[in-house]
């Protein structure tokens, strides 16, 4: 497969001496020493390409960086997602999404309950994305944390029987498929437009989809956003999407990341999934997120 460089021209500059930290865990690593608000030059942008295909989710400790440059390096891997929910853009920022419980004025400042259920992001589009980068902008004391789950782990782990009859199977997508749920339980979740509806009409991805750089194949199915098997009948699609659902999520695929202040966490939508563990009501949390374009999926 080819390796994507940056898509951004930038001058050479120095090298930095950072270290690719592997975790004691079935996925990610951290990167430290690296100051993403200093140039990156090619070679160590080749480095950082190459650690999230190996590690599929990668935490960069310390980055005390502006919105701005938030966007600059996202940008490295790709043209960026401007996401539906416009109410929580950042001001001047529309690439970026605040997720944030914090109300200001009686009214929310970002998606509190963003990640609730276990997904992929944007795989409601056909274009779903490549990559997510959530940078801490406040923690919480206790909770707070982020699970991932390697969906190149969970397809190997699948039972060959199993390999074979959804090899080849498609799903829908819908950005819409717990909405109204989360509505219910969260009311400041704002009521969309039709012209937001319009944006995220649903789409059909392959069940096991082959990563565009790796060739590694990887089950793309999730409890927030995929709704059917298409040619099954419902009961069907239900069996098999629960069993699906539930092996993809085991212990034995998770990394639970522990978040610490300025923490910019750079996951690949095409290998994992991710679930917002929880935070108490009465504790401030608040991140800025980016999302990179991706490619159809086959």
């Amino acid at each position: 497969m080819t390796a994507v460089l940056s898509r951004v021209p930038t001058a050479d500059a120095p090298a930095q001496h950072f270290e690719v930290r592997p975790f004691d865990a079935p996925v990610g690593a951290e990167i430290v020493g690296l100051d993403i608000a200093e140039p990156i030059n090619a070679a160590d942008f080749q480095r950082i390409h190459r650690a999230h295909l190996d590690h599929h989710v990668l935490v960069f400790r310390d980055q005390r960086i502006t919105p701005a440059q938030h966007i600059d390096f996202s940008r490295r891997f790709g043209p960026l997602e401007i996401h539906v929910l416009h109410q929580f853009q950042l001001e001047n920022h529309p690439e970026i999404l605040i997720v944030s419980n914090i109300k200001e004025n009686g009214e929310p400042i970002g998606l509190g309950d963003a990640g609730v259920y276990w997904h992929s992001d944007i795989s409601y589009k056909p274009k779903p994305s490549l990559g997510s980068l959530l940078h801490a902008q406040e923690l919480p004391s206790e909770g707070g944390d982020t699970l991932f789950a390697d969906q190149h782990l969970a397809w190997d782990a699948l039972s060959l029987a199993l390999q074979q009859r959804v090899l080849l199977l498609k799903a829908e997508h819908s950005y819409l498929a717990k909405y109204e749920e989360l509505r219910a339980k969260n009311p400041w979740r704002p009521k969309l437009s039709q012209a937001q509806i319009d944006q995220v009409a649903p789409a059909v991805q392959p069940v096991v989809r082959t990563h565009p750089e790796t060739g590694r194949k990887a089950l793309f199915v999730s409890e927030h956003f995929t709704t059917r098997i298409v040619g099954l009948p419902q009961d069907e699609s239900d069996a098999l999407l629960a069993e699906l659902f539930a092996h993809s999520v085991k212990p034995e695929f998770v990394y639970r990341h522990a978040w610490a202040p300025h923490d910019l966490v750079f996951w690949d939508n095409r290998s994992l999934m991710h679930l917002a563990a929880g935070t108490p009501d009465h504790l401030r949390r608040r991140l800025n997120r980016t999302t990179v374009v991706g490619d159809t999926p086959f």
